[in-house]
This record gives structure tokens, sequence and C-alpha cells, in this order.
């Protein structure tokens, strides 16, 4: 998916919402687990009610391969599923040496025909760009984080007082560009977001921590605002999980709805 084609899908929906697909089987309703696939069944009816209302996927891909081969035939079905006009994000965190990523790369874009792929960038340039080699795919670099372990790295200092977070932001937009490139930030660190947005003003963001980690959507918007919109923001267990019955698919449609309503204020209010 290009940039051009997210924007629009976003200013179509009045919407840039991102649906978790952290699908935990202990979670999911209990006559589901009948089925010969419960992963993937559970996915498709989430799909069906919320696709109108995110203009993103991300499945995790951890609640998966912890399967096996059964959780990755889950996770392909999946992606495959998932409407052509709608940004599937693997959300893999990967991150090793140059030959490795290439494999790494070629899983996620070929074998599973994800749109894009979250990145650890802490072992330099050769461990993200062989990932910038697919037209029409994107890298999505760890930038600001919203665990508490964030605090133990990303905030040191260099001589010339500079974060670490902040230095990874102005190495790696040498990498890629705002049409292949985005930046996972936080939505728990709302000013942070600011900071970021300052250094990559023309990026995108994907905002994890909204809803269940108690992030603030207008904060999100207020500081990681662009002319693009430029935020892609993630709801995972708000959404999914709104309901362990046998209406869990509708009461997840209702709760995307809802997020979805949120966000159609802010673009009316940003003219967008």
């Amino acid at each position: 998916m290009t940039r051009a084609q997210l924007i629009q899908e976003i200013k179509t929906k009045r919407s840039f919402l991102c649906v978790g697909l952290d699908t935990d089987l202990k979670k999911i309703p209990a006559h589901l687990l009948e089925t010969e696939d419960p992963i993937f069944e559970f996915n498709k009816a989430i799909i069906d009610a919320t696709k109108n209302f995110c203009v993103a996927y991300k499945p995790n891909v951890a609640f998966y391969e912890c399967h096996g081969p059964k959780g990755w035939e889950s996770l392909k079905k999946t992606i495959d599923y998932i409407p052509n006009n709608i940004l599937t994000i693997a959300d893999a965190k990967r991150g090793d040496i140059g030959n490795t990523s290439r494999y790494y790369a070629d899983t996620f874009f070929n074998y599973l025909n994800a749109d894009a792929v979250t990145i650890a960038p802490y072992m330099g340039e050769d461990s993200v760009t062989p990932f910038f080699e697919y037209e029409n795919k994107w890298v999505i670099l760890l930038a600001l984080t919203s665990n508490k372990g964030a605090l133990d790295f990303q905030f040191m200092t260099d001589i010339n007082n500079e974060e670490l977070y902040k230095k990874v932001l102005r190495k790696s937009q040498n990498w890629g560009t705002e049409e292949n490139l985005m930046y996972v930030v936080g939505a728990t660190r709302a000013e942070g977001i600011g900071d970021v947005r300052k250094i990559v003003p023309n990026h995108f963001f994907l905002v994890p921590g909204v809803g269940a980690q108690g992030g603030s959507l207008e904060d999100v918007a207020n500081y990681g605002w662009n002319d693009d919109c430029g935020l892609l923001v993630n709801s995972s267990r708000g959404i999914i999980y709104a309901s362990k019955d046998t209406d869990f698919a509708e009461k997840a449609g209702e709760s995307a709805k809802a997020l979805q309503s949120q966000m159609a204020k802010i673009l009316d209010a940003k003219n967008f």
C-alpha cells in the first residue's frame, strides 16, 4: 500500500484506527475452541465487524508463532482475509544482521504478503535496510515505546546531551523516506509524541497504548498530527475483547465504531 492510498483510506473512512489482532486462545469465546481453527475464526469475525471503521490491522506475530506451524497458518489466513484496501502490519519487532534480515523481510513481505513490519533498529543500518528493498512496503521502526523498560535505554544521553531515541530518529531518516518508513511512538508518552514529531515532521506514526493502556486519543492528535494526519492509532484489547460471549464480534464492531466516531470529529476539526 502506498502513502497516497493510505491517506485516501483515512479520508474515506474518516478514521485513522488500527485494530490489533492480539488473539489469545485463553481470551476468545469458548465456543470458538470447538472449530478447526479458533484463531482464524475469531479474527475473521472481528475483521468482518470492524473493517468499515479502521484503516489498518496489526496482528502481533508472537500470538501466532507460539502455536507452531498451525499458528503460522492462522496468521497467513488472517492476513489473506484482510481486504486489500486496509494496511496489514505484521507486528514482529525483528532486527538482526543483514543476511538474516533479508530472510525476515522475505517471510513477512513475500510469504505472508504483509504491507508493513515492525522493526527494532538497535543493531543499526544493515539490520534494517533489507526491508526497504520491497516496493510499496513499509518499515515501522521502534522509536519511543510506552513500556516501563523504555526508561532503561531510550532516554540515555550522549556527550551532546541528545537522548538515544532521538539519535535513532535522526539517523534512520537516511535509511528510508516518508513513503516507506513509519515510527512506533507510544500513546502513554503524549509530550514525547510531540518531541518525535519535531524531528520527523512528515512520517506516519503507529501509536499503541490508546484505550486499555490509558493513552488519550485527543493528546495523540494534539501532539502527533501533521498535514497528512500522520497517525495510525492502535487499539487491541479494547476492541477485540469487548465481549467474551457469542456477541463478541458485534461488541467489537461497536467499540471500533465508537473510536472511529471520535477520530472523525478530530479529522473534521483539523479540516482534513
